[in-house]
This record gives C-alpha cells, sequence and structure tokens, in this order.
C-alpha cells in the first residue's frame, strides 16, 4: 500500500490532499498542519525551515512513500534542507507562473505579504515571463480567512486584492496553496477572468510520477486518510475543512 504525506500550516494542503487522492484512489494519506505557528508568511525563512522538518519529521513516523510540501512558502525555505534528511522524494510547490507566461497574456500573481516580490518570486518571473506584463498582488488576510472558513472575511479580503489588480488583467496565478479553496470567490469578484492558474493539479501528477505510478482515477478509492497531525499532535481535520468541496471529500475518507 502507497502512502503519501502531505503538510502545509494550514488547510492549504487540502485542494493538494484532494487531488492526490483522486489520482491515486488507492494511497493513503497522513496529513500535518500547523495551527501553532501558522501563517508561516510571518516566520523567517530558518524558522519555517524548522517548522517544515518538524512536520516532516511527523510524518515520517509513517514511513511514507513521499511527502509533498502543499505551501508556497515552506516549499521556497526549506526544500534543501527536507531534501538532504530525507532519501523519500519530497515534492515542493511552484506557482504556476510558467503556464501562466505560455498563454501570452498579461497576468496577476496572488501571494501571501511575505512572498509578493520575493527574491524567489521575482526568480521565476524573470525566468519565465520577462518581457510580459506581470503584477504582483498581495492578498492580505486571505490565508488566515480560509483557514478560518469565513465567508465575510474572505470575500473581503478578496476584494482587497482584486482591486488592488489591474482592471485588464484576467489571469491570476494562485501563489498560495489556500487560494484555490476560494477559486469561484475571486471569479465572481471580477466576471471577466479568463483563467485561474492553481498548481495542485501538477503537483499531484508529480508525486505520482516520482513514485513510478501512473494515475488512475477510476480505480476502487481504497485509500484513507489514515492521521491527521496538529502541530505535532495527533488529532482530526479541523471543523472548517467542511466549508470546502475538497475538504469534505477528505473527510469522506478519514478513519
Amino acid at each position: 500500500m502507497t502512502t503519501i504525506g502531505v503538510f502545509d500550516s494550514g488547510l492549504g494542503l487540502t485542494a493538494f490532499a484532494h487531488a492526490i487522492h483522486r489520482a491515486a484512489p488507492q494511497a493513503d494519506l497522513v496529513l500535518a498542519m500547523d495551527p501553532d505557528f501558522a501563517p508561516y508568511g510571518r516566520l523567517s525563512g530558518a524558522d519555517v525551515t524548522k517548522r517544515a522538518l518538524f512536520s516532516a519529521r511527523t510524518l515520517a513516523q509513517h514511513e511514507p512513500d513521499a511527502i509533498v510540501v502543499a505551501c508556497n512558502t515552506a516549499s521556497v525555505n526549506a526544500l534543501p534542507a527536507l531534501r538532504k534528511e530525507f532519501k523519500i522524494p519530497i515534492i515542493g510547490t511552484v506557482p504556476a507562473i510558467k503556464p501562466a507566461a505560455e498563454a501570452g497574456r498579461p497576468f496577476a500573481v496572488w501571494a501571501t505579504p511575505a512572498t509578493t516580490n520575493s527574491e524567489y518570486q521575482n526568480e521565476l518571473i524573470g525566468k519565465f515571463a520577462a518581457g510580459l506584463d506581470v503584477h504582483q498582488t498581495a492578498a492580505f488576510g486571505l490565508a488566515q480567512a480560509i483557514d478560518a472558513a469565513d465567508p465575510v472575511s474572505i470575500r473581503a479580503a478578496v476584494a482587497q486584492a482584486m482591486a488592488d489588480t489591474p482592471e485588464g488583467i484576467t489571469d491570476i496565478v494562485l501563489g498560495c496553496t489556500h487560494y484555490g479553496l476560494v477559486a469561484d470567490v475571486i471569479r465572481a469578484a471580477r466576471p471577466g477572468i479568463r483563467q485561474l492558474y492553481d498548481s495542485h493539479g501538477a503537483v499531484a501528477q508529480q508525486t505520482l510520477h516520482r513514485l513510478g505510478l501512473k494515475p488512475s482515477p477510476e480505480a476502487q478509492p481504497t485509500g484513507r486518510l489514515r492521521h491527521v497531525y496538529l502541530s505535532g499532535r495527533p488529532g482530526e481535520l479541523p471543523a472548517a475543512v467542511g466549508a470546502y468541496p475538497a475538504g469534505q471529500a477528505l473527510l469522506d475518507i478519514a478513519v
């Protein structure tokens, strides 16, 4: 039986774990969130690395075949340390700037304030979108509102981020793993949106590739969500996860 570990500071891992389950429904999942230290955007790079290692070590108790870092901030800061310590595949998360650039249209990158205009994000834009009109938007408070499943705060944070995004831009890269959970709210805030670029599908495919597995969405869904950890403590998925379809799907396979 294949076991895949997934971690994030909060609910951002939800869509990623669900995408993995859809692609490999016979694989078991083990999840780790870190509510005591969320959001990671307020921590130093060194502290993010410490927390990422802590979560990965927590998952490692169950001998997973791979670990997915379902967090942009943790991927930026901690991948080298994680890959040095663990010999299993460690799959990071990268904003979908490359596919957005391939469309050839102006686009925005929504991210946490800590990631917006960071050296890492600027390097990705320079590498894949040189010469294109790219606007970086800090989505203040959106990840926290999503963790709380607070619809009023979510709509307010989305409205502010959209107001900070030039009107002519109709493509948006979702540069935080949380944001895909509220894609419908983002689309509703600007009816002219053509494309939202998220990365959970690509990360799920990369995870299976690294494990030598082929996507088998039609297979019998025997995989289960076996364990959930909250800052290292055994627990359950937060109630807020049920506010999102991907989260409800995880609740349905939890044991």
